[in-house]
């Protein structure tokens, strides 16, 4: 067992990666010795659900073993939990990444390793820096201590700074195949081949996503009415009704994610602070835990996002397989599970009216990361929808 056993469908990276540790473990000068491999700062770019984060902590969990990785030693385990005394993570549950957060990871990153070679820094979301925030990083990088690493994640190169480019090493994941999602879903968590392969399928290969529909019922059930209420509006009540449920299923696929951690960090903060179950708080404590909820309130507006944009996502899905059933294209369906009733859909439209859906669905997600209110950009999405099935209809007749 080592680190690397865990990731799927990137096996040209990991041998990246794995060359990297292993020329990092040889004293630059003997015969073995590979310098070119390793590099002080690396960034990891590649779709959502490619794996960028756990390529990262295999990375880290190499340099930072003993045993270049071995999956089960002290080191490995801490890095797993998070808790290793040389990795700095930096991995925010909001909307952006604040200059403060850098500041103080850049300062940290000044210190020698304490019981490791190295001392790693993993940025998961290197994206949501803003430029500001984005130089004070930049310093970091130009002038790095010997012995630390830094790991950027993001999706694409074009999400950061030129500067910020020019002075790490680029390594770029792929989409992983669907039978990789499935095969690992079965190994790691034990799921039946049947319910894996349509979870990987209906993900889009999305590794995170595979494992909430491969394990959890309700995640599958809320994907489900996405689709069924998607494919039965027809007028704009039905569409004004629809975008009020499509932000009640966001927000339940929210909640579900946050409330459980939400309430445990306020647990930990109480117990961390001395003060019972049901003590009330004493005044000049109750700024720590004002700030904790503030910072719980951040995270669920990102959450609500998160939520929304995976409900766009799945509504792509449905009608990228409409399209290519009206063009005749021979490819697998992404949601094969209802088949008969997207085939019966592709059948009375027609594909202009389907890529205008399309473009609908594309401009909500613009409009809400432009800050537009997701209640009117989702009932403008959803009208497009209806106007669009009508006019195919019309056409159908004729």
């Amino acid at each position: 067992m080592t680190v690397w056993d865990d990731l799927t469908g990137q096996g040209a990276a990991i041998e990246v990666f794995r060359a990297a540790a292993e020329s990092s473990a040889v004293p630059v000068g003997t015969a073995t010795a590979a310098p070119d491999s390793m590099t002080h700062s690396w960034l990891i770019t590649g779709p959502p659900g490619s794996g960028r984060s756990n390529l990262a902590y295999a990375f880290a969990s190499a340099l930072l073993c003993r045993e270049g990785g071995c999956g089960v030693c002290a080191d490995c385990r801490q890095v797993a939990a998070r808790t290793h005394p040389d990795l700095a993570i930096l991995a925010t549950d909001r909307v952006v990444i604040t200059i403060d957060e850098v500041r103080k990871l850049v300062s940290s990153s000044q210190f020698s390793p304490s019981v490791a070679r190295y001392r790693v820094v993993v940025i998961e979301d290197a994206d949501r820096m803003a430029e500001r925030t984005s130089n004070v990083l930049l310093k970091a990088l130009e002038e790095p201590p010997e012995r630390t690493v830094w790991i950027l994640c993001a999706p694409s190169e074009a999400d950061l700074l030129p500067t910020i480019r020019s002075r790490v090493r680029s390594v770029r994941l792929r989409v992983p195949s669907t039978d990789d999602v499935a095969a690992l879903l079965v190994k790691r968590d034990g799921v039946d081949a049947e319910t894996a392969e349509r979870a990987a399928r209906e993900s889009q290969s999305h590794i995170g996503m595979a494992h909430r529909l491969a394990t959890n019922d309700e995640a599958r059930a809320r994907r489900a009415e996405t689709i069924e209420l998607a494919l039965s509006v027809a007028t704009v009540g039905d569409a004004v009704r629809g975008a009020a449920k499509l932000l009640e299923i966001a927000g339940a696929d929210a909640q579900a994610i946050t409330e459980e951690r939400d309430a445990e960090e306020r647990a930990a903060a109480l117990r961390s602070l001395g003060i019972e179950p049901g003590q009330a708080i004493p005044p000049g404590l109750r700024s720590q835990i004002k700030s904790l909820e503030d910072d719980q309130k951040r995270r669920a507006t990102r959450s609500l996002r998160d939520g929304i944009d995976r409900i766009l996502t799945d509504l792509l899905s449905l009608y990228r397989d409409i399209v290519l059933l009206q063009l005749g294209a021979r490819v697998e369906l992404v949601n094969e599970a209802i088949s008969a009733e997207v085939r019966r859909t592709a059948e009375n439209n027609d594909s202009p009216s389907t890529l205008a859906a399309m473009d609908a669905i594309s401009d909500a997600r613009r409009r809400i990361a432009a800050n537009v209110a997701p209640a009117l950009a989702l009932e403008a999405m959803l009208i497009t929808l209806a106007e669009a099935g009508r006019s195919a209809s019309r056409k159908v007749a004729r």
